[in-house]
């Protein structure tokens, strides 16, 4: 065995970019990752630059490799036959429907454990279906204002805003990852699936509030919740003299004493202000403003050569394109270049976990539409002939020349 997952079979049934984010990780730890898609695809195929194909664009490039792609028409009860005939061979569903629009396509879980008793059965959406929330619709952005994550930034800008990435995704594309493993270690023990539920909203609250519930967490609570030093109004990177940015946390007393006798500010380590890390704490906006004024003093260079063999958490902020020839991550191979078979060359990250036995690898190349519905299907049991005529129903389709 040289991967975690190998041998393991997940049938992904998801769109944009939580569902397709989560299984493109479960792929790259070795799982058998089999995307069915509807005729049009998944949407974010249509999403961003593309080379040479319209359905092959940067977002869907960006989580949907180590995949095989089966295009199916859900709606058609051949094609419905046919997902349910895939998946009596999986250890995994994944999908991302409301659970009313899985019942109307009589894919739910109480159907699909009728053809696999033991599957593990992973939905992932807005809202828990035991709320209020329910039956409402859910993206990234109504996500983040509704966990309270887009209000984080009225704090510092006076208004809330959304965060420049798709957090609410991601983070519960992780939750997806963590759930479907521990089931199949619980399976692996007992031999029993189960049904798993996923919700973003939950996901999000979750994840703000771990620092953030702060004097909310004691009843009756001891203050209002939100972890002061994150809010502060200058708590941003620094602009040096000659107008570069960067990143410096004096943030343990034994940071802030170095930074304060570099800096040529001895009389800052034993301010009354800043004393030690929970004094500073307390008056954390002030004092960020006072290591902002002492920075603006050097260039970013005199900076990182003054602090870079401390231990002072010390950073430049890279712009996006920086990161690509970055030399940290050019030096541990973190970018790879794969040849796709009609998108030509193409960078992809790396997983970012090192295993000593069972490295995460990058097999697949993100799928055309329909590029593996024969393939799979034949694997299913399907003779070339009932695939074919699947094909002519409209049931199933193929990649498209």
């Amino acid at each position: 065995m040289t991967a975690p997952l190998e041998g393991i079979r997940i049938v992904e049934m998801t769109s944009v970019v939580l569902g397709p984010y989560a299984c493109q990780m479960l792929g790259d730890l070795g799982a058998d990752v089999i995307k069915i898609e509807p005729p049009g695809g998944d949407t974010n195929r249509h999403l961003g630059p593309h080379r040479n194909h319209s359905d092959m664009c940067s977002m869907y490039l960006g989580c949907n490799r180590n995949k095989r792609s089966v295009a199916l028409d859900l709606k058609s009860p051949r094609g419905r036959q046919a997902a349910l005939d895939i998946i009596s061979s999986a250890d995994v569903v994944v999908h991302n429907f409301r659970p009313q629009a899985m019942a109307r396509l009589g894919l739910d879980y109480d159907a699909v454990r009728t053809v696999n008793p033991e599957i593990i059965y992973c939905a992932t959406y807005g809202y828990s279906k035991r709320g209020p929330y329910g039956d409402k619709g859910a993206l990234d952005d109504s996500i983040q204002a509704a966990s309270g994550a887009a209000a984080l930034a009225e704090k510092v800008l006076g208004e809330p805003r959304y965060m420049p990435t798709i957090i609410a995704d991601k983070t519960t594309a992780m939750f997806v990852v963590q759930s479907v493993l521990a089931a199949l270690f619980y399976k692996l023990r007992t031999g029993e699936g189960q049904e798993i539920e996923v919700p973003m909203y939950e996901s999000m609250v979750s994840f703000v509030m771990t620092e953030h519930l702060w004097g909310q967490s004691f009843e009756p609570p001891l203050g209002e919740a939100g972890y002061v030093r994150l809010m502060a109004e200058h708590r941003k990177p620094y602009r040096c003299k000659d107008g570069k940015y960067l990143a410096v946390l004096p943030y343990w007393d034994n940071h802030w004493l170095t930074f304060c006798e570099l800096a040529g500010r001895p009389e800052l380590a034993t301010d009354a202000r800043f004393i030690d890390m929970a004094t500073r704490l307390k008056n954390i906006n002030e004092s960020y403003r006072v290591t902002g004024e002492i920075i603006a003093g050097r260039s970013r260079q005199e900076w990182l050569d003054l602090l870079g063999d401390t231990k002072v958490p010390t950073m430049v902020v890279n712009s996006l394109d920086d990161l690509i020839d970055d030399p940290h991550l050019v030096a541990t191979g973190f970018w790879q270049q794969m040849a796709h078979p009609t998108e030509g060359q193409l960078r992809l990250s790396s997983p970012p976990m090192n295993m000593s036995r069972t490295q995460p690898t990058i097999r697949r190349h993100a799928p055309r539409l329909g590029e593996n519905t024969a393939e799979v299907l034949a694997e299913a049991g399907y003779a070339q002939e009932d695939i074919d005529s699947l094909v002519a129903d409209g049931a199933a389709m193929l990649e498209k020349v």
